[in-house]
């Protein structure tokens, strides 16, 4: 193949190192067939989508995946997503799917529009990249995004989160299949070394992009790729991921059996068993400290979870005197009846001025659903709570404990007037339609299970 591309755009040779690998036996359809079957979930005739750059490793997933659907009755989407980080990358993806189109592959492109961030470019570039690969994926109803991370990328992983001192999770690297709204990531090719990638290419005749990013050093990961992995960081990566399936399982069942969510937003706990039990192994830590960070994220509506010493110093604080009141993670832990309430802060959520009918989250916690122009979305707080009892009816305390009412969503007007609780059941009697509110946090108090195939 030959292309009429500038030469700083020229593509790589098929192990994207200037020459042709002969070393590793290209990896088979039938592998790949393996592979997915062992994963699991696919329809009979399978949708799905690939993530491809334009680099060995996608463009190969992209080929072979095309393979499989066909074979099955199915179709499978090749997507490229342009960053608009380089002058010539619109160029590129207009290339790869140029080669795709020469092999009957559906392909998209998907741009990366807007400002782009000063600092931390390669992350807020991965965050916009499976954002519009999501969106894709909802707005077409495919549930299988396939990526072409494999054995190189996953050894690379776990080493930089060792030296970043990652705690026993991290350590696990990346999942098989992780689950996302309205799709899944699927990996099927991180037991797949680099080069018998790059040899299906060498074996098609296809050229592949070389992304200059891979071998830039001010990368840790380009750094990295330049020095041999010892065969032992695989079984390590292997044992890690076989006990966080298990600290996960233990975890759900500490949640099943002594926590209950409840659908206004906060949860209660039976602090004895919970304060209590500890993991099995050592090197994983105290169950109640992994319940705590779940908790920062879900009722909290926290991005990530509290540094460890934080969350021992709550279950020890708790451990010693289960009477008093303590936070942690934009969460209340409030002593109650024998049991323990956690609440949102109330004010460390901002409002949410709701001007469109679209669906919307506020706090990581709430989607509103429904008309709402002109209304305003914060909780109840304080204020709100003794402004509303002057005219609430016992009626509309819906057998919710008041100490939660301050951390209950409330709908206020253009003139800041309180119109609407939803779940107190109650609205102004003057007020016209109001949105849905839903407890539907970004991150659920139970997790899909990681998955080591």
């Amino acid at each position: 193949m030959t292309s009429n591309i500038p030469t700083s755009l020229q593509p790589s040779s098929p192990n994207g190192r200037g020459q042709r690998s002969t070393a590793a036996a290209p990896l088979t359809l039938d592998e790949l067939s393996a592979a997915l079957a062992a994963i699991g979930g696919f329809e009979p005739r399978p949708l799905v989508a690939v993530a491809t750059s334009g680099g060995p490793d996608s463009l190969t997933l992209a080929i072979l995946a095309d393979r499989w659907a066909r074979g099955r009755g199915g179709v499978a989407w090749a997507l490229t997503v342009d960053h608009r980080l380089r002058h010539e990358s619109g160029d590129e993806a207009r290339l790869v799917g140029a080669w795709l189109a020469a092999r009957g592959i559906p392909h998209a492109i998907l741009s990366w529009d807007g400002p782009k961030p000063a600092t931390g470019l390669q992350a807020g570039a991965r965050e916009a990249r499976y954002r519009l690969l999501g969106e894709w994926c909802r707005a077409q109803v495919c549930l299988h995004l396939l990526t072409a991370h494999q054995r190189d990328d996953q050894a690379e992983t776990y080493l930089i989160r060792r030296r970043a001192k990652s705690g026993p999770d991290g350590l696990a690297a990346m999942a098989t299949v992780r689950e996302m709204t309205g799709y899944r990531i699927v990996r099927p090719l991180l037991a797949v070394p680099r080069a018998r990638l790059a040899a299906v290419l060498a074996a098609e005749g296809q050229e592949a992009i070389d992304d200059p990013s891979n071998r830039n050093p001010a990368f840790e990961r380009a750094r990295l790729r330049q020095t041999a992995v010892d065969g032992a960081v695989f079984a390590e990566i292997a044992r890690h991921g076989h006990e966080r399936i298990y600290r996960e399982r233990a975890l759900d069942r500490l949640i099943a059996r002594h926590v209950i969510l409840h659908p206004a937003g906060f949860a209660l706990i039976e602090p004895a068993p919970i304060l209590s039990v500890r993991g099995g192994l050592a090197a994983e830590g105290d169950l109640a400290e992994r319940l705590f960070a779940r908790l920062a994220m879900t009722i909290g509506g926290a991005a990530y979870p509290p540094r460890r010493e934080r969350l021992g110093r709550l279950r020890d604080g708790l451990r010693a005197a289960p009477t008093r009141a303590r936070t942690l993670g934009g969460c209340r832990y409030v002593p109650w009846r024998g049991r323990v309430i956690v609440i949102r802060e109330p004010a460390a959520a901002a409002r949410l001025d709701l001007d469109a009918d679209e669906n919307l989250v506020w706090d990581r916690r709430f989607v509103v659903s429904g008309a709402a122009r002109g209304l305003t979305l914060s909780y109840l707080g304080r204020d709100g709570v003794a402004a509303l009892d002057r005219g609430l009816r016992r009626e509309h305390a819906a057998d919710l404990p008041p100490l939660v009412h301050p951390a209950l969503p409330a709908l206020h007007d253009v003139r800041g007037r309180i119109v609407g609780v939803p779940h107190l059941g109650w609205r102004a009697a003057d007020a016209e339609v109001l949105p849905s509110v839903y407890f539907r946090p970004v991150a659920p108090l139970t997790r899909p299970a990681f998955t080591v195939v």
